[in-house]
């Protein structure tokens, strides 16, 4: 019984012993014996005749154990069956309103001394009531979240080609802007929205081809929807996700990469295996599952998702597009991985029907007609390994891609890479990453023998300049025949300067 309760029920006690009955009524001898007990009882496993299946016995506990304000009798009995005097309740409750009179000025006491304390934190108390009521007024959703990216990129590009010059040679300044919605209902789910716009596409160097970034993709300098899925869990370990424009590289179950300083695209998006990472958008159906482990330990993850490209997957003409058909210029990507944050390793695959993309490279996709019997398969190797510590030894990152092509001049096609990325460098949370390897190149064709691949390489320096502004130089280099021709090689410099809000 609460302490407040038995304040309640006091009028009525007292009313009892104002009701005007007379001594004869009373059981003076049980009143006499109640308070001939003066030591009160410190536990209710001190009365003999009180037991845990009685209906009133946590009520009796709390009284005894917090307020102390309850004696029993003599022969250590509380006898809760008999009648109560009005001589008895007065006992109990001047017992009772003695002690709350003794914490009352105990708190009283502990208020004056600690009063300039007090004052502070009610102070204090009072500016966050304040605070998260104007955020309340505010807010524009209880269960959605605003994440926003801002990338500013300037930079040009040295060719050997004197069309090229014409083209490539001028410096310029382009941007990116993303907006991230991450909405959750349940505390386990996410519906994510992204808006996009942009100007690399609008005639940068930087937007088309192995000179691509990581960050290009928009034109036009106006907003766009990029993203819309929904992802749930459907059982433990396994997740779903749906969406009408969901990318297949962001439904994995491991990024099997270490390399996360992003200059292009065929480094830090494709992972050097643009083959079966080819971040393939449009409608999507997919399946996660990671295995449960104790943290830090090493884990199985699978994943299998479905992507008929945009553009096809909201087309109802079945003969131009639509989802699971011959026209839905559709992925399927498969993924096993095995690994840790420290370390780890992923077989990857890549089914992709006529007119399906190869990510960036100079080969595109098949010269098909939609529909036809022409398709591709496409292999996956990666793996990372870090240190243990950060410091003169970096993190490893490695992939090598294969792929297999029907229906096409071009039959084979592959490509690798290998990157290093220092963090903390001399202690500090600037960041080095180099990558090289071979862009996508021909192993077999018909007709004339491919040429031996060439080596692509760039070098990134991330200088973290304020919390959450980032300034990120870096230099490339692409070999001749690195888009299928005859091309002259080129070199690349370029400033991406990265607002995080």
């Amino acid at each position: 019984m609460k302490l407040f309760q038995q304040l309640l029920v006091a009028p009525a006690a007292l009313g009892l012993l104002a009701s005007g009955a007379n001594a004869a009524d009373l059981n003076i001898n049980g009143v006499s014996d109640y308070a001939a007990s003066e030591e009160q009882v410190t536990s209710i496993t001190q009365f003999s005749d009180v037991y845990p299946t009685d209906w009133a016995y946590q009520a009796l506990a709390n009284l005894i154990e917090r307020y102390g304000c309850v004696a029993g009798y003599p022969n250590g009995t509380f006898a809760g069956n008999r009648a109560m005097t009005r001589y008895e309740a007065a006992a109990l409750l001047n017992a009772c309103l003695d002690r709350i009179t003794e914490v009352t000025d105990e708190l009283r006491r502990l208020i004056k001394e600690f009063e300039t304390e007090l004052a502070v934190i009610r102070g204090r108390v009072d500016g966050l009531e304040a605070r998260v009521g104007e955020l309340a007024a505010t807010q524009f959703s209880t269960t959605t979240k605003l994440k926003g990216k801002a990338t500013f990129v300037t930079g040009a590009i040295n060719s050997e080609d004197d069309a090229d010059k014409s083209v490539y040679d001028a410096l310029s300044f382009s941007y990116d802007l993303r907006l991230g919605l991450k909405t959750s209902f349940t505390g386990k789910d996410l519906l994510f929205t992204r808006l996009r716009g942009g100007n690399m596409k609008d005639g940068s160097a930087f937007s088309g081809g192995l000179r691509k970034l990581d960050v290009s993709g928009m034109s036009g300098n106006t907003m766009e929807i990029d993203r819309l899925y929904y992802r749930f869990p459907v059982a433990k370990g396994l997740t779903a996700i749906a969406g009408p424009l969901a990318r297949n590289t962001e439904s994995l179950g491991m990024k099997p990469t270490a390399y996360k300083v992003k200059t292009l695209n065929m480094f830090g998006g494709h992972w050097g295996t643009p083959g079966v990472y080819n971040k393939e958008t449009g409608g999507l159906v997919g399946l996660i599952w990671k295995q449960k482990v104790a943290k830090g330990k090493p884990k199985f993850t699978a994943a299998v998702n479905y992507v008929a490209d945009a553009g096809e997957a909201e087309n109802s003409d079945p003969t131009a597009g639509g989802m699971f058909g011959s026209n839905s210029r559709a992925n399927t990507t498969a993924q096993i991985g095995y690994g840790s944050k420290k370390w780890g390793l992923a077989f990857g695959y890549r089914y992709g029907q006529c007119k399906a993309g190869f990510g960036t490279g100079f080969y595109k996709a098949q010269d098909c007609v939609k529909g036809t019997d022409v398709y591709s398969n496409n292999f996956a190797f990666n793996g990372f390994w870090k240190p243990a510590e950060t410091g003169l030894i970096p993190s490893i990152s490695a992939g090598y891609g294969f792929s297999s092509l029907e229906g096409s001049d071009v039959e084979t096609l592959a490509s690798w890479m290998v990157g290093f990325q220092w963090d903390k460098i001399a202690d500090t949370s600037h960041k080095l990453a180099v990558g090289f390897g071979a862009p996508q190149y021909v192993v077999s064709q018909k007709g004339d023998d491919p040429d031996a691949p060439e080596l692509a390489f760039e070098a990134s320096l991330k200088l973290k300049v304020a919390k959450k502004v980032s300034v990120i130089p870096a230099v490339f280099y692409l070999p001749e025949q690195s888009q299928g021709v005859d091309d002259a090689s080129q070199w690349g410099g370029v400033v991406q300067t990265v607002f995080k809000f």
